[in-house]
């Protein structure tokens, strides 16, 4: 390689480079290691993680079951390997799993429509923003003070870039739902949306029928945000809504130190058009024989930028797998189960603890510390090898000394009574 472009050495390679720039030595670094030394290295560093505690933790990830069937559909290489799905003839598995997804995803939203999926909830909700200022042609966004703060943070960012006003109403101070009341002094005629998340981030069921009336009365679209995906197997589905956006982590998808997960907006058919990312279709190939191929993808890379709806460029194609084979694995009736058992030990955890907020709940509440710190009990039951719940303060500087708890199926009834004893400063 060195005699085909004509120099001596390596050294030769950096002679356009200044002596006092260069370094004279080898590098601070350790030799190279064996690979079963590498191995062992990290088994060691992953032995010292708190892997296997019971969690009480949820705020937009939480701890399910995940079957067994979904790694082995997924770790098969016509899934785990292949690329985005441009030439048909070859990508029908991938198409016709992305295909399934997007009508389970209608299904389970009560929507006409879904896309292929988003990069995850937080990135799908300003995309949702930009989605309705498009179709009203108006520029203000307001969200509630109950959508997930970081998913408003994500918001945020977005809007600074778009020239997008975004306005947050509050939440009553009792309830924990949003402040109808603070909704309709800040609502115009220039608000293009309103956000709502339900279950919100304090774990608190919104009224959506009663915020879509109030928006639409003002000629605005409600964006119906989740990110506890389980609970659309109790709830009724979001269809007073105009769009709706969220997060299936709950669905078989790892926490995985925050990602890669898989996002969803789904909306009416008339909006179809403005839908962002892509979508898979059914249609027939030369032989009559029914196919699947990408019906409309209104991406920059695909058409002229200024018409593009989004620069969001792909699907999150195997991830959304995961999604998809658990929703098959549980069906409408198991998934119904499922959301039952996550509110019954949600609620029995509850029942032993003062809650801050008395609206309805599915598997997440916020308790108060009474008098102590959510660091203290938090490491008190880390003690015990069981990671505590959220300390809101971080997020809502009002909600010193309250704590967002989430219990699901995988809770067990004797950490729930071991957190309880730990507010109360004793031991179980």
């Amino acid at each position: 390689m060195l005699d085909a472009i004509g120099v001596r050495s390596l050294e030769d390679l950096f002679a356009y480079l200044p002596p006092e720039v260069r370094l004279k030595r080898p590098l601070s670094i350790a030799p190279g290691k064996s690979e079963y030394e590498i191995v062992d290295y990290f088994r060691a560093r992953g032995a010292e993680n708190a892997n296997g505690y019971p969690s009480f933790l949820g705020a937009g990830v939480y701890n399910h079951y995940r079957p067994v069937l979904v790694d082995t559909v997924v770790s098969r290489g016509e899934f785990l390997t292949s690329y985005t799905p441009y030439q048909a003839e070859i990508a029908q598995g991938t198409l016709t799993t992305i295909f399934e997804f997007q009508t389970m995803i209608c299904q389970l939203t009560g929507m006409e429509v879904a896309n292929a999926s988003m990069y995850d909830g937080s990135t799908a909700v300003p995309e949702a923003a930009m989605m309705a200022m498009r179709i009203t042609r108006r520029d203000r966004i307001l969200v509630s003070r109950t959508v997930h703060p970081e998913y408003r943070e994500v918001l945020d960012t977005y809007a600074r870039q778009q020239g997008m006003p975004v306005v947050e109403f509050g939440y009553d101070k009792d309830m924990g739902s949003l402040d109808p009341a603070d909704l309709e002094r800040k609502i115009n005629g220039e608000t293009a949306a309103v956000i709502i998340q339900s279950p919100n981030f304090f774990g608190i069921v919104e009224d959506v029928k009663g915020a879509a009336d109030l928006a639409h009365k003002h000629g605005a679209l409600l964006i119906f945000i989740f990110t506890e995906a389980v609970s659309l197997g109790m709830l009724a589905p979001p269809r007073d809504a105009d769009i709706v956006a969220g997060e299936l982590q709950s669905f078989a998808i790892p926490p995985s130190y925050g990602g890669p997960y898989a996002g969803i907006i789904a909306t009416k058919e008339k909006y179809i058009r403005q839908i962002p990312g892509r979508l898979v279709g059914e249609t027939k190939d030369s032989n009559g024989n029914r196919a699947y191929c990408l019906t409309l993808s209104t991406r920059e890379q695909h058409i002229r930028r200024e018409k593009a709806t989004s620069n969001i460029c792909t699907n999150q194609a195997l991830i959304a797998l995961m999604a998809l084979v658990f929703m098959t694995v549980y069906g409408k009736r198991g998934l119904r189960e499922l959301a039952e058992q996550n509110l019954s030990k949600a609620h029995y955890l509850a029942d032993k603890l003062p809650r801050r907020f008395s609206g309805p709940f599915f598997n997440e509440f916020v308790a108060q510390t009474n008098g102590r710190g959510g660091d203290e009990i938090n490491e008190a039951l880390l003690k015990k090898k069981i990671i505590g719940g959220l300390p809101l303060k971080r997020f809502y500087p009002e909600l010193d000394g309250a704590m967002l708890l989430c219990a699901t199926e995988m809770t067990r009834r004797q950490d729930m009574d071991t957190v309880a004893a730990a507010f109360e400063g004793g031991h179980a």
